[in-house]
Formats: structure tokens, sequence, C-alpha cells
């Protein structure tokens, strides 16, 4: 797949040149001997589409037969206080990934994550071996070095439940990003028609889930910024908070507009009641169109309906109309074994282990190009070359997700949560919610990143 220009990216990687932060490095060298047996840890989150590594394993031992694997899991709410208080009591895992509310920066900044550029470079490992693009291994670099090896590579897509669509008589969206005719206003008229406003929940469906981005990262796509611009120069650390913008308000009032004044898209309590196991109102059947990250077609083979995936519509900001989620594996810096950890990384990024992964995740996308074409043509109803279609296009319109860019983010993002709960419950008007989180987060960000 042609990753196009990741504007986003390679921004982060200018940026990230420019921080004066000074990470941990680990010693390149292992402290045991070639022939000597030893355990890594792999830590993740308890979910199938993470978990699935443990299938891998037998054939990684069989391969490094000094080298034994043992994965550690928790949920996914406690990923990133588990992960520091491992740290903290000397117990560190050896390889793990920013699956938790935290990300990169967040990591980088705390001095949590291994310089992996001398064994990469004893070794001549050359991305393109791997058939993963520069642009996306830059993103994890600082200074020129390497601090994370890019794993799976999610986009925002947008999926329509086809039976709702041919039942309202509605034309599918298209899966072309040059199709000026797809845009956000367009995409809430036809929310509109897809809606059953009715007090029986089974009669009551939504036209539009907008899943799109985090909470601070939404009003992006409406052409406003929560940050300053100079967060992208500093390391993830906004010298200013735009809350109290007239852009920033507006872009609010949009999103929580669509639930509370042109009641299109489903209320939390809604959504909770109908979301099931799998915790994605979608599935139930009673949603529209859901702009999701593409984590979601991994649950395709659960849906009871026709499924169709569409371009993000084009909405205020033509520049950004999808958030990229790159999530790489790292070394943390206390792995008493980087290089038998550097091993397990390779492995599960060569082409045969992609694509087995494929199938064992349930549709993880992987970051290697070549195992890419058997993505696409993973998911069952959906034709492999719409797929490719809209996740090429959404790199070419994407900007890279805040949870990895900003620092302290897991912080900032239960502020968010906290704080944004009244409005979405429809207690509070954004306009008399956002005044007290401007206060807060003006006060959370300058305590933490002092």
């Amino acid at each position: 797949m042609k990753l196009g220009k990741r504007k986003t990216i390679y921004a982060l990687s200018l940026t990230l040149a420019s921080v004066s932060v000074l990470a941990a490095c680990s010693d390149a060298n292992s402290n045991v001997k070639s022939n000597e047996q030893v355990t890594i840890t792999h830590y993740t989150i308890d979910s199938p589409d993470r978990t699935f590594v443990e299938k891998l394993i037998p054939d990684f031992e069989k391969k490094h037969p000094n080298i034994k694997v043992k994965v550690t899991k928790t949920p996914y709410e406690q990923f990133d206080s588990k992960l520091q208080s491992s740290i903290a009591a000397n117990n560190s895992p050896d390889v793990t990934s920013h699956w938790g509310y935290g990300g990169f920066m967040e990591y980088y900044n705390k001095g949590m994550l291994a310089d992996l550029s001398s064994i990469m470079q004893a070794d001549g490992f050359k991305a393109s071996e791997y058939n993963i693009p520069d642009d996306v291994m830059n993103i994890y670099k600082v200074d020129g070095k390497s601090y994370g090896i890019p794993l799976n590579s999610y986009v925002t897509v947008m999926l329509y439940n086809k039976d709702l669509f041919d039942k309202a008589g509605l034309a599918y969206p298209p899966t072309d990003y040059n199709d000026k005719s797809w845009t956000y206003d367009k995409m809430v008229e036809y929310a509109a028609k897809l809606t059953v406003d009715s007090k029986d929940m089974n009669k009551a469906q939504y036209g539009l889930d907008f899943g799109w981005g985090e909470r601070d990262q939404k009003p992006q796509y409406f052409g406003a910024n929560v940050y300053s611009d100079d967060t992208w120069k500093n390391g993830g650390k906004p010298s200013a908070i735009n809350l109290n913008k007239p852009e920033v308000i507006e872009a609010y009032k949009k999103i929580y507009g669509l639930i509370w004044d042109k009641k299109v898209s489903p209320t939390p309590a809604f959504s909770k009641s109908v979301s099931g196991q799998f915790g994605d109102p979608f599935l139930s059947g009673k949603i529209g169109m859901s702009v999701v990250g593409s984590w979601s077609l991994a649950a395709s083979s659960e849906f009871s309906f026709k499924v169709g995936v569409a371009a993000v519509p084009q909405g205020p900001n033509e520049k950004v109309r999808s958030v990229l989620y790159v999530d790489p594996l790292f070394i943390l810096k206390d792995s008493k074994h980087p290089k038998e950890a550097y091993e397990w990384i390779k492995y599960l990024i060569t082409t045969d282990v992609q694509e087995k992964s494929i199938e064992l995740s349930g549709g993880n996308p992987p970051v290697n190009q070549k195992a890419a074409e058997k993505y696409y043509a993973n998911f069952e109803g959906i034709d492999p070359k719409q797929i490719k279609q809209v996740v090429e296009g959404a790199y070419k319109n994407g900007f890279e997700s805040y949870n990895h860019m900003i620092s302290n983010y897991s912080q900032i993002n239960e502020l968010f949560i906290n704080e944004l709960a009244s409005v979405e419950n429809g207690d509070k008007k954004v306009e008399e919610a956002l005044p007290g989180i401007q206060d807060k987060l003006t006060k959370l960000l300058e305590r933490v990143n002092k």
C-alpha cells in the first residue's frame, strides 16, 4: 500500500528532533551468554486481538531455543497504571506498546523507553526488508534514535449497515476520498433519514455514531484545535489551551449537537444498553453509520447484518479527515534482555507472521505492506478493493492520534472523560462545561509539564 504524503508523521518526526528531554537509553548488550536460556515478558491488554500472540510463541521458541516468551495481560482500563506499578517495583516487562490511554510521547518523556539504535545498527536492520514504509518508522525516532518498531497500522473508517440503508432507500456512501459529494452535511442528512425516534428500545435506531478520535481531538475534524500549534514542536507539551476560543466551542456544539439537537446520534445510555459483550453499539444493528477506528472491522464476523465500508466524509477541515493509529512495539529501558526482546519484535513483523496474525487476531492491520494485501481480503462480504481504497485514502488525509503525540496523555484523557460526561449525558451545555475544563486542564499541564 502506498501511504502517500503523511504530513503529520513527517511533522512529528521533525518535532521530535527538537525535543530536549533526555530519555534513558538501554545498554545494547544483554547480560546473558548467547546460549543461555532467558525469559522475556510481553505485556499487553487482555483482549483477543492482542493475546493471540500466545499462539505464536511455540513457533518463535522453536526458532529461538534460548528465548522463552511470557505474556502478561491486564484490562484496557488498568493498562497504564499496572505498567507504571511494575516499573516502580523493578519488575518491568521487556516488550509492550501504547495500548492504554497513554502514548509514545508520554512514555518517552518519562524515560521509559530503550534506545534501540545500537541493536538495530549492529543487526543491520532495514525497514524495507520488512516492507515497512520509512515515514512510518520515523514516527518513533527522536534525534535520529529509534525508540519503537511499528507493528500494526490502523486508520479511521466509516462502517455502515447496508440493511438499514436499503430499508431507507439510500445510496451507499463512496469509498473514494476524491468524491466531493460525500460531505459532513450529507452524512448528517443521511443520519436523519436513518434515525427512528422511539421510546420503544426495540424500534429505536440512530443514523450515526461519530466516534472520530478522542474527545480532545474531535474538534480537529471541524478545523479547530484544542492545543496551541507549538504542541508538535515541544515534545507534545502545549503552551496554551484553546477551549475558550469560539471555533473550538462551535466544534463541540456540532459534536454533541448530533445527540441533543439533531438527535441523530445515540445517547451514552442507549449505546451502553445495546453494546453487548463487544462494547460497540454498531453491532446491535441499531446504528446506520459508525465513524470509528478500523479495529472495529475485526468484529465483522459478529455482525448480524450486511456491512459496508466507506470514506470518512469531508468536513470543515480540508486537510484532515482521518485519525491514524500506528502501534509500535517498545523495549522498556529496564529490560534485562533487550537483544532477545528485539528478536521477538523482528519475528512479529515478518511477512508470514504478520499474515498469520491477521487471521489469529480477527483482523489486525499489518504494518508490513506485503501482508496488507491479505488484510484487505480478510473481511467476508466486503470487497477487498473497497477496503484498500478507504485505507489508502485515510492515510493520505490523516493525522496521528493525539494520545500517541501528547505527553501525559493518560491524565489529560481522564480529565476530558470526567468533565465532558455532563455534556454527553445532556446535563450541561458545551459553553457551560468548557470554561471549567479550560481551567483544570491548564493547571494540570502546568503541574505535569514542568
